[in-house]
Parts: C-alpha cells; structure tokens; sequence
C-alpha cells in the first residue's frame, strides 16, 4: 500500500482545537468508498486517523474492552490524533445512575489510561427512557473521575429524554462543567446550550444522494459554528433551553457524523475539515 494513502490530515495535532470525525471505523460500505481498493481491514484504524481528526467509538457502548485492545488501538494513530469513547450501557441503563460508582470506576480505570494522549471525551449516553432526575443526575456526575494517571478526563452527556428540555438541567450540568451534546436529529431532545468547557456535536442528517453528506452551503454554515464555539461564543442560531450565554474563553470542538447516510459521513468529516482549516 503506497505511504501517500497515509499520508497525515492537514493541520492533524495537538494545537488542532476543532476536530470532525466520524462514529467507528469498521463499516463495509466505507470500501471501496472512503477506504481504498485492496487495503487490508487490520489497517483501516490506521488509514482513517490519518484523515480525519477524531473518531468516536461505538464498541465501547456494549462493552468494555481490554487493555490490550486500548493500546493497540492508541498505536495506529498520529501523534494528535484522538478518540472519543462511548461508555458502556450497562452503566447508563440501570435504575439508578446514583448506584453506578462500581461501575464507571471499573471502566474508567479499568485499561482507558493505555490511550495515552489518544484518550479524548468519554460519552455517557443515556436512553431515551431516562427522564430528568436532578438528584440522581447530580449523584452521578459526582462520581465521574476527573483524572486519569495525572491528566484530567472530559465527560460529555448526551440526553434523550424530552424532560432534559429543562432550564434546571442546564443549571446542574454547568454546575458540574459536563457538556451537553449538540445532537442535530428529529429524533431526541436537541440543545446547545454550553454547559461544559468544550463543545460536542453529532450531526444526524447525512443524505445518501450528496457526495458529502450534507449541501456545501450546510458544511459551511457549520463551519462557522465549528469556528464561533472553538473562540467562545454560544449560537443563540440553533435551539437553546435556556438564555444564551456571553463570550466566554476558547474552547475545543468535537464534531462527528453519525448514522443517517452513514456511508457519506467520512466524506462529511474531510469536506467540513478542510472548511475548517482554510477558514482558520
């Protein structure tokens, strides 16, 4: 396989403060389509990061893996890149997140310090069962670790429930700095309001007839939004339960494409990646 096909994503590192990427890696359509003819399945972690900025993996959301498997992934990537991880569901689908210390602890410490560097915003998605509890909320998010090995973790909620659409929400999430992500669906509660330090979409709208997903007139008014989060400003533009806030410091920017035309979103990460970068 010639080394051009890995060649690194412009402007791919450390100083990078907005990152597109897409959910996984490991998706046959994406053959032949975002990965090239005859690259072997073992190195596709290893083309992917070298094209976009981030991944966020889904595997994790069944299960915890092993070290091992942390390390290895860690490994395939370029200095600057990282992953997202979503937390496993037998955590988030209990009855009570106030009784979940046994186990995000042994997720958590249980082989994540291996990413090193790689280790970007752990994703704890609750079901669309779970409403709105402030103090079962409130119990949990003490509980999430804010270090790891000496370096602090970022946590990020994805609600969806209609009862998150709720001012007392936003207060209790900005009280403990945990993001809310921006989730752009039909389909679950959809906010941006800032509750955290870093901002953290995922784009559910991908269409299977555009090449890149989303209109060129789409990606770059996200472009736009990619760039007003990374300098601080709330986007009094997109639905908000509470009153949009004032300029506040600079911040990184996570921004994936999920589901929907899922054989686009590759497509949609580089197109948005690229306005990005040659805005910046």
């Amino acid at each position: 396989m010639p080394s051009d096909l890995f060649s690194q994503a412009p402007g791919n590192g450390p100083s990078s403060r907005i990152r597109t990427g897409i959910g996984g890696w490991n998706f046959a359509p994406w053959r032949n389509n975002f990965y090239p003819a005859g690259l072997v399945q073992r190195r596709e972690l290893e083309f992917a990061s070298h094209h976009l900025r981030a991944i966020e993996i889904n595997g994790t959301f069944y299960g915890a893996q092993k070290p091992a498997t942390y390390a290895k992934w860690a490994a395939e990537t370029p200095e600057g890149f990282v992953f997202s991880l979503k937390a496993p569901r037998y955590i988030t689908e209990g009855k009570r997140l106030a009784d979940t210390a046994r186990g995000i602890d042994g997720f958590v410490f249980g082989g994540l310090a291996e990413f090193g560097n790689r280790l970007g915003p752990v994703l704890w998605q609750l079901p669309t069962s779970r409403p709105f509890d402030a103090g079962d909320l409130a119990a949990f998010l003490e509980l999430l670790p804010r270090e790891l090995n000496g370096q602090p973790m970022r946590h990020v909620l994805e609600v969806r429930h209609p009862s998150f659409l709720d001012a007392g929400y936003v207060e209790l999430a900005r009280r403990y700095r945990i993001p809310t992500v921006f989730t752009d669906s039909p389909q679950y509660p959809s906010m941006a309001d800032l509750t955290g330090d870093f901002a953290y979409a995922r784009l559910m709208r991908s269409e299977s007839h555009i090449d890149t997903g989303y209109a060129p007139a789409e990606l770059d008014a996200w472009t736009t939004r990619a760039h007003d989060w990374a300098q601080g400003h709330d986007l009094s533009g997109l639905p908000h339960v509470a009153p949009p806030l004032g300029a506040q410091g600079p911040r990184d920017v996570f921004i994936y494409f999920i589901s929907s035309a899922k054989e686009r979103n590759p497509a949609a990460a580089m197109a948005l990646q690229q306005r990005v970068d040659a805005r910046r």
